[in-house]
């Protein structure tokens, strides 16, 4: 059994790294010291080895669940915090370990001679403990509390170079609109918590459901609540426009939200409470939510111009493929994509910030060329491009199948409708993908940094913010070296941890197995004839994906759309026989809406933001407050100082005064005893 205190020490060794970085070493070794990189880069590598042996404890032994640990008590309002070990926590951990520990070392290069170098390996140190520590807790407070930590970390890393208004503004919106999903968050805490205050604590919950204790009305409200977290979190659709501009911040922070933390804590958080969302009637609207998500944001990449923004578009997608597959019940698909997910995304995200290091723009137009120059660069972004278009035998290959194939067997209404859209953003991602491969690597060099620049004077426009400069060259080794860790991992880590088969050592369908056969907590057992009546409630394993099928049928259609829609990539920007002008010019008005992001964000800030609030609520609010609420207090100043002037004018020091209002005080009483005195 891992025992508590190793658990701990996961979390403390980054915490550890950001206290130290952010306070001595800052202070006396200056902000640009190299020493806060080796500091951050060691405190997670001793993360990542812990979290490794976490893992191996966990399948050889089980999940464990520690001791709650009381943590507020007054009044009889009662919290605790404590560790939950199980199967999902254990692969978690070390997805937001390892993939953090490659960031941080590719991150040496990429921020080298920046001004706040140490600020930078501060605040990496903090989101990654913040995202363990989630992964970890055991009671929802608790694992509140590290949501917040890890929505004000992304805040910070988004607006790192605040001097930029455009990162100051990317960061106040990626805060601001994930608040509106917390706020259903915390509502669904509350409402939970007044049903009954021990179901804040997981394991406690979970046990509840097996009895049914949970009406299905409470867990439909409840799941909504922890619903709309996740909305905010992994910028699902309506909450999903802050995530594009938060690529203002440093590239290598994008890989880290992009693949293994910041956007993948809203589906562990649909993930840690399936049982919940089983229990409830929430499940087809997760789902629809999902899969449209997977095709709107697809869309958007397709006309997108920025590398970074090309890619932060197609992490909401497969997101959106991730939410999906838990709506329709396919639990162990979902986390097997989250799990294949983060390794070719931050190859994709770091091979970005590589090419920005090379052509000193993200900016695809003023790119081409670039693969005679940047080989290593160029065939691990390949690799990582075919894992994302899902084409075998790619990691991205054997998860996005079994979501589909998921989706064909649940042979309903919303299982038929997310197939569809499943299959309709598998094309588009590999058009998009290759796409911006295409016009990166391929055709002519159209001048990078220096073109932009010269475009933007010639257009009496100001120069786009964040160009660097040019020098067409191979990154160094210690950015490609993750570079090609994340490439082999996205060529066999899909089939190796999931085989169809016995691969050696791994069990056949091994991956599924473990997150649901092995974890007893969530899932009942059906598939092993076992007799868990008192889990009734519980989702079924192999429901959720325990034994999956390969389906050929849906295999081959996947990838002859993810094969179609590259080719289409190649035949408009390699070949011409399709034009790109021409197309954009036959469905212009298509592709205004494309480019303006559906004018979402004309929605939001102008009309519902600057015309409802402001000019409307915010008016009137303004508008009542001088003249009822201040008018208020003027007009009984006023009532006060005419009194005042008149008690004044009776205390005249004249006795003669007095006299006369004793008498008349006599008579007002004389007068009130003869008429109410009997």
């Amino acid at each position: 059994m891992f025992s508590e205190p190793l658990v701990w020490l996961i979390i403390a060794l980054p915490v550890a790294a950001f206290i130290l970085n952010g306070t001595l070493v800052r202070a006396l070794l200056g902000p640009k010291t190299l020493v806060a990189g080796w500091i951050t880069i060691a405190a997670v590598a001793g993360s990542f080895a812990l979290s490794v042996a976490a893992l191996i404890s966990v399948t050889s032994d089980g999940a464990t669940i520690h001791e709650q640990r009381e943590w507020i008590d007054i009044v009889g309002f009662r919290l605790t915090f404590g560790i939950l070990l199980d199967q999902l926590t254990a692969i978690m951990l070390v997805v937001v370990s390892g993939v953090s520990l490659l960031v941080q070392i590719y991150g040496q290069q990429y921020m080298h001679g920046d001004k706040s170098y140490a600020r930078y390996y501060s605040f990496m140190a903090l989101f990654t403990a913040s995202m363990l520590g989630l992964v970890t807790s055991r009671n929802i407070i608790q694992l509140f509390v590290f949501w917040e930590l890890v929505g004000i970390s992304s805040y910070l890393l988004i607006g790192f170079w605040m001097e930029r208004p455009t990162a100051a503004a990317a960061a106040k919106k990626a805060f601001l609109m994930t608040r509106f999903g917390d706020f259903g968050f915390l509502l669904g805490i509350l409402y939970l918590y007044f049903v009954d205050p021990s179901y804040l604590d997981i394991p406690t919950l979970y046990e509840a459901i097996g009895a049914g204790a949970i009406a299905a009305s409470v867990a439909t409200w409840v799941a909504l609540g922890l619903f709309m977290g996740a909305v905010g979190k992994s910028a699902q659709f309506p909450l999903h426009s802050w995530l594009p501009d938060a690529m203002e911040g440093p590239t290598s922070v994008s890989a880290l939200i992009h693949s293994a933390t910041m956007v993948t804590a809203g589906v562990f958080l649909i993930a840690r409470f399936f049982p919940l969302f089983e229990a409830s009637n929430a499940m087809d609207l997760v789902a629809l939510i999902g899969a449209f998500t997977a095709v709107f944001a697809a869309s958007m990449a397709l006309v997108a111009k920025d590398i970074k923004r090309v890619l932060a578009y197609s992490t909401i997608s497969q997101l959106g493929y991730m939410v999906m597959a838990l709506g329709i019940g396919a639990y162990a698909p979902a986390i097997f994509h989250l799990f294949t997910h983060a390794f070719f995304k931050a190859g994709l995200f770091l091979g970005a910030g590589s090419i920005h290091h090379a052509s000193g723009t993200f900016n695809m137009t003023f790119m081409g060329g670039l693969r005679k120059d940047m080989k290593w660069t160029y065939w691990t972004m390949v690799i990582g491009s075919l894992s994302l278009a899902g084409l075998f035998p790619l990691a991205g290959f054997w998860s996005k199948d079994e979501i589909l194939t998921s989706a064909f067997e649940r042979e309903n209404g919303v299982g038929w409708i997310v197939l569809v859209l499943g299959l309709i953003a598998a094309f588009m991602t590999a058009f998009y993908i290759f796409r911006a491969m295409f016009m990166t690597f391929h055709g002519d060099y159209k001048g990078g940094a220096e073109a932009e620049a010269e475009a933007a004077r010639l257009n009496s426009e100001p120069e786009p913010v964040g160009l660097g400069h040019t020098h067409r060259q191979e990154s160094p080794w210690v950015m490609v070296a993750p570079l090609v860790v994340l490439a082999a991992l996205a060529i066999a880590v899909g089939y190796l941890v999931n085989p169809l088969s016995d691969v050696g050592p791994v069990n056949k369908h091994a991956f599924a197995t473990f997150v649901t056969e092995r974890n007893e907590n969530v899932f009942k057992h059906e598939a092993a004839g076992e007799d868990h009546a008192d889990e009734s409630h519980l989702p079924d394993a192999v429901h959720a994906g325990a034994e999956p099928e390969f389906s050929i049928p849906i295999a081959a259609i996947s990838s002859v759309l993810a094969a179609g829609g590259i080719l289409l990539a190649y035949a408009m920007y390699i070949t011409g026989a399709v034009s790109p002008v021409a197309m954009g010019r036959r469905f212009s008005a298509v592709y205004r809406v494309l480019l303006r992001k559906y004018y979402i964000d004309e929605l939001y800030e102008d009309r519902i933001t600057v015309q409802g609030f402001y000019r409307r609520v915010a008016r009137f609010l303004a508008w009542f407050d001088i003249n009822w609420i201040d008018n208020v207090n003027v007009q009984v100043s006023k009532l006060t100082a005419n009194v005042g002037r008149g008690l004044a004018n009776v205390q005249n020091g004249q006795t003669q005064t007095y006299a006369a209002i004793m008498a008349i005080g006599f008579v007002v009483v004389l007068f009130a005893l003869l008429v109410w005195g009997n």
